[in-house]
């Protein structure tokens, strides 16, 4: 499908979840679908007040933040973004992937986002898949905290320390890829890169039998698994029962929490479950390896028990 088709679709799917009652929108300058977003808001005649949008800057624009700032502005055709995020703490400046504490930094990209901030731009600003040590870093050295920390969430990676941490400096933790994600592929005969997590959960005993207790849907489950510990949490779909279905939450007895809180410990199983590991040359994730990311892993994304 062309790039136009990609942009009907949004558009198509982003107003279906307007009519459903969707108020909120994340995106991204890298997913190349702002413009078709901010159409479908456009056209749903809903008040801009009543919608919330996210979006983020990519890789290349660390070092001119306030352009991007202004290209997401128009292509939203909107005044003022709602919340802005550092979509990854890496930095590609002249052609190459600078290391952490090469220009531009995280610090020389936040306090750009903090200019954007102050003049009124974006109404909050966050970072997405940082550790808390990075986090710390701006707290210290900047002079806005981060209002969300974007990261993948799910029961196989359930960042409980990071998520203690963001509790303990006010900030919201948004799950992304709460459902997993397909594709992916086997590594040494064994062990999974990224990917081929909807199929980790959607064929679990444990998770279809807690979906079928509550007469719920496996994404419900997953959904309302991250709701119950106070993340946010946004599911992409362009199917109208699952966006009907994903509005409403269950809520979990002991057994269920405890189920799905042991789901990351067996066998295996604590890992990622995203297809943007790297096991060649650096072993980590756009050129960063884990360890100047912060996060425990190792090769394929599997993280050590």
């Amino acid at each position: 499908m062309g790039e136009s088709g990609h942009a009907d679709r949004t558009e198509r799917m982003c107003r279906k979840a307007t009519e459903i009652g969707y108020r909120a929108f994340d995106t991204a300058m890298g997913y190349g679908n702002e413009e078709a977003v901010g159409r479908a808001i456009e056209a749903s005649g809903i008040p801009r007040q009543e919608i919330f949008v996210t979006t983020k800057f990519g890789k290349n624009h660390h070092h001119r933040v306030g352009e991007a700032v202004d290209e997401s502005l128009k292509a939203l055709g909107t005044d003022y973004i709602d919340l802005y995020l550092m979509h990854w703490p890496m930095a590609r400046y002249n052609g190459r992937t600078v290391q952490p504490d090469e220009y531009p930094t995280i610090i020389d990209a936040w306090k750009d986002m903090e200019a954007a901030f102050f003049a009124g731009k974006v109404r909050a600003i966050g970072v997405s898949n940082f550790d808390k040590t990075k986090i710390q870093r701006i707290i210290d050295e900047c002079r806005v905290v981060p209002a969300v920390n974007q990261i993948e969430l799910h029961p196989c990676l359930p960042q409980k320390e990071l998520l203690g941490f963001c509790r303990s400096k006010g900030i919201q933790v948004t799950a992304y890829s709460s459902l997993g994600q397909p594709g992916g592929k086997i590594i040494d005969g064994s062990s999974v890169l990224g990917g081929g997590g909807y199929d980790a959960f959607s064929q679990d005993e444990t998770v279809n039998a807690i979906a079928a207790k509550h007469g719920a849907t496996m994404a419900q489950v997953l959904l309302s698994w991250a709701v119950q510990q106070g993340v946010n949490v946004i599911p992409k779909t362009e199917n109208e029962e699952r966006m009907r279905s994903n509005l409403s939450p269950i809520t979990f007895d002991a057994e269920d929490v405890g189920a799905l809180d042991a789901f990351h410990k067996r066998p295996g199983m604590h890992r990622s479950l995203l297809s943007y590991h790297s096991i060649e040359d650096v072993i980590g994730v756009f050129g960063w390896s884990y360890e100047q990311l912060g996060w425990s892993m190792v090769k394929g994304g599997i993280v050590p028990q």
